[in-house]
C-alpha cells in the first residue's frame, strides 16, 4: 500500500480536479469555433446551418465543429424534426468568453458593417440572458439612482477589486433589491416569486466594454425577459446586439428614468 501524509487524499483529489485550460483553450482558439460561440452568446438556440453561416464555413464542417463544442461540453444540441439546434450548456461559457475578450486584441475592421456591429455590442447587447453594455450599465444605474436596487453605486474599481476580474460575474459587492424595487417589478409585471430558487436573485457583473456593473441573476435575466415581451427590445441581426424599439424608448424612459442611446 502507498505511503499516506497527512492532506494526502485531498491533495490527490485537487490534483485530479484540475481544469485543462488548454484544451479548451485550444477549442476556442479555432476562428470558426469562436465565431460559433460568440452566435450563441445571447443564450438562444440557433440552427445548425445558420450557425454554419455565422462561421463562414460549410454546413459538414461546421457539424465537425460542433460535434467537438458538445464532446467539450461547451454547447449541447436539441433536435427539433429533422432540424438540429445548438445552444452554450450555460451561462458560465458566455462569461468565460466575455472575459476573453477583456484580453483578447480586436479583430481588424475590414468593412462598414463589422465597425458598424462593434459599435452596437458595446451600445446594447445580452450577456447571455440579461443586459449588457452601455444600456445594461444604464439600467442599472437608474435601478440604484430611484431607489430600486441599494448596496453600491455601479462603478468598478480595478486598483480596490478584491475578487472581481475585468469582466464576468462579480463577488465584491451585495447589491440587494428594496421593498420599493420589489413593489416597482411587481407592477412592471416581474413574478419574483416565480423566479428559478437555484439561481442567485441578484448578482452582478462586471461589463467589459464600459467597466462598470450591470444587473445579472435571475432579476436580471426576469427583467431582460419582460422588457422582450413587451416588444421594448428587439435583436438585432448580429448575434447579441439589441435595438431599443420606439415604445421601448418612451416606456423605458417613463418607468425607469431612463434615456436610451440607441
Amino acid at each position: 500500500m502507498a505511503p499516506t501524509t497527512p492532506g494526502g487524499s485531498r491533495d490527490r483529489d485537487q490534483v485530479h480536479h484540475q481544469p485543462d485550460i488548454a484544451r479548451t483553450a485550444r477549442l476556442i482558439a479555432d476562428p470558426s469555433r469562436a465565431r460559433i460561440l460568440k452566435a450563441l452568446s445571447d443564450g438562444r438556440a440557433v440552427a445548425a446551418g445558420l450557425l454554419a453561416t455565422e462561421a463562414g464555413v460549410s454546413a459538414a464542417t461546421a457539424s465537425v465543429h460542433l460535434g467537438k463544442l458538445a464532446d467539450a461540453g461547451l454547447v449541447v444540441m436539441e433536435s427539433v424534426g429533422r432540424c438540429r439546434y445548438y445552444r452554450l450548456a450555460g451561462p458560465d461559457v458566455s462569461l468565460a468568453l466575455e472575459a476573453l475578450a477583456v484580453i483578447a486584441p480586436p479583430l481588424p475592421v475590414t468593412s462598414l458593417r463589422e465597425s458598424s456591429v462593434a459599435g452596437a455590442l458595446r451600445r446594447s447587447r445580452t450577456c447571455y440572458d440579461h443586459l449588457a453594455g452601455r444600456l445594461g450599465v444604464d439600467l442599472l444605474d437608474c435601478l440604484l439612482k430611484d431607489g430600486l436596487l441599494t448596496g453600491h453605486d455601479g462603478s468598478h474599481s480595478p486598483d480596490a477589486a478584491v475578487r472581481d476580474a475585468p469582466s464576468g460575474y462579480g463577488h465584491d459587492v451585495d447589491y440587494r433589491l428594496t421593498d420599493t424595487g420589489r413593489d416597482a417589478l411587481a407592477r412592471f409585471g416581474v413574478d419574483l416569486l416565480r423566479l428559478p430558487t437555484r439561481r442567485a436573485p441578484i448578482r452582478y457583473c462586471v461589463d467589459w466594454s464600459e467597466q462598470r456593473h450591470h444587473l445579472a441573476g435571475a432579476v436580471g435575466a426576469a427583467l431582460t425577459a419582460r422588457l422582450f415581451a413587451l416588444h421594448w427590445l428587439r435583436y438585432g441581426s448580429s448575434p447579441r446586439v439589441v435595438h431599443v424599439t420606439e415604445d421601448g424608448a418612451h416606456g423605458l424612459a417613463a418607468t425607469f428614468g431612463l434615456r436610451s442611446a440607441d
